[in-house]
């Protein structure tokens, strides 16, 4: 029972700081801003379940792609780490998002940006979707797997429910209160980064100088 809870805190923690819904809520004030309320609150909906079908699409394709790449898993940990690692730097010094968006992309995307950009790659970013290939892998269990599912779920909802809220949200934490919050948030990718990079780099330089004492 202590393994599932700190399984599924761990995934929790993970998919919440990488998704950083508080951190999208900017952007996506700025991209419906021309929206009525109702259009609004439809878009934040459809991004939420777009992003929650991908990220789940890339979790169950995780294994897949390992085999046809001839990818490990601990591979996977080093890069994600290095991901999360330069995310957090980005959270830490304020950056809302990498994805930059022109007005002219805004008003191309208007009629359907709920999918692009603002559930892939904003919600649904390289991070996220990194974080749900490992954690599948290490979800070696039926009751795992779906506790994950139901963890990805969650998250989606709170997003849902903060961009629901961003206009309340935004107004109340202030500019000063958001650039503290993301700093935080950053601060915690950054240490889940050393954690992925570490767990997988460990098993590969045994590896190397298992084989090399072989070779010796």
């Amino acid at each position: 029972m202590t393994e599932l809870f700190s399984f599924a805190f761990l995934s929790f923690t993970s998919f919440f700081t990488l998704i950083n819904p508080l951190g999208t809520m900017p952007i996506f004030m700025t991209m419906t801003a021309d929206l009525d309320s109702k259009t609004r609150v439809q878009t934040a909906r459809k991004a939420s379940i777009v992003a929650f079908l991908t990220i789940v699409l890339f979790a169950f394709s995780g294994q897949f792609l390992f085999n046809f790449f001839g990818i490990s898993v601990n591979s996977l940990r080093v890069v994600g780490g290095v991901i999360f690692f330069l995310m957090g730097m980005d959270m830490l010094q304020a950056r809302l998002t990498k994805v930059k968006i022109k007005d002219s992309e805004i008003k191309a995307y208007v009629n359907d940006i709920s999918i692009t950009p603002l559930a892939i790659p904003m919600i649904a970013g390289p991070g996220a979707l990194t974080n749900a290939i490992v954690h599948m892998e290490v979800a070696d269990t039926f009751v795992k797997k779906a506790l994950l599912i139901l963890v990805i779920l969650l998250v989606m909802g709170l997003t849902y429910l903060i961009l629901y809220s961003s206009s309340r949200i935004i107004k109340f934490l202030g500019e000063t209160g958001n650039n503290v919050m993301m700093r935080l948030m950053g601060l915690i990718v950054m240490v889940i980064a050393v954690e992925f990079f570490f767990t997988g780099l460990k098993p590969i330089i045994i590896d190397i100088l298992t084989a090399y004492s072989k070779s010796v």
